[in-house]
């Protein structure tokens, strides 16, 4: 009987520093080894672009804040999360990530567009329905005080759970609404994972947030 192949998580990590990508990618580098996993650690996007690499590994882990894909590493990206390969990141790393490539955002399903008020204190909830996910079972609602991403998605995400902007006085919208702050999707054979939240390294210390991204890793896993 041919040897079990040890799967491979390929970790992606620059952009810009104000997210501190390296440090908040070595907080879930444990864990992949814990489970298994053969972790790669890529400082450039040059892998995306590299055949074999992107043909072996089972997960990307993107922390890549703003930033531009070339035409080839796009491609690479695609072809393997068509292919089977996960891909899953946390805040502006995988949301605000190569903002003039709509191919990458077709991919994400969401865009990071702003974050009002900046640093403030808001809720996470379970969206209705998806409480018994593996990614958000047993955690419900939760607060956090940090950026509060508003995004711009796509229908064919599988949303977990939501966070609600108010208006106050000055604002330019004058009702409350709801946006995705954790989904999944589908693509291809693959699977992606986003956490809206995670602008530094202590709100992923957050207990759920920490379990939600750990989880969402090894979901998104091939």
């Amino acid at each position: 009987m041919a040897a079990t192949r040890q799967r491979r998580a390929l970790v992606v990590r620059g952009g810009w520093e104000g997210h501190d990508p390296f440090a908040a990618t070595e907080l879930f580098v444990p864990c992949l080894k814990e489970n298994g996993y053969d972790v790669v650690l890529s400082d450039t996007l040059e892998a995306y672009a590299d055949e074999a690499i992107m043909g072996s590994t089972d997960l990307i882990v993107q922390c890549w804040t703003m930033g531009k894909l070339s035409q080839q590493q796009l491609e690479g990206l695609q072809r393997a999360v068509s292919a089977g390969a996960g891909l899953a990141g946390w805040h502006g790393g995988i949301v605000d990530s190569f903002r003039d490539s709509p191919g990458y955002l077709q991919l994400t399903g969401g865009q990071f567009v702003a974050h009002p008020g900046n640093f403030v204190d808001y809720k996470v909830e379970i969206a209705p329905g998806r409480a018994a996910h593996e990614i958000v079972r047993g955690l419900g609602d939760f607060a956090v005080h940090t950026e509060q991403y508003w995004v711009l998605t796509d229908p064919l995400n599988d949303v977990l759970a939501t966070t609600r902007f108010l208006p106050s006085e000055g604002s330019a919208w004058k009702e409350g609404f709801s946006v995705p702050a954790i989904w999944t999707r589908r693509w291809g054979k693959g699977r992606v994972f986003v956490c809206t939240i995670g602008h530094r390294v202590a709100d992923l210390e957050v207990r759920e947030v920490r379990t939600t991204v750990e989880r969402g890793l090894l979901w998104a896993s091939r």
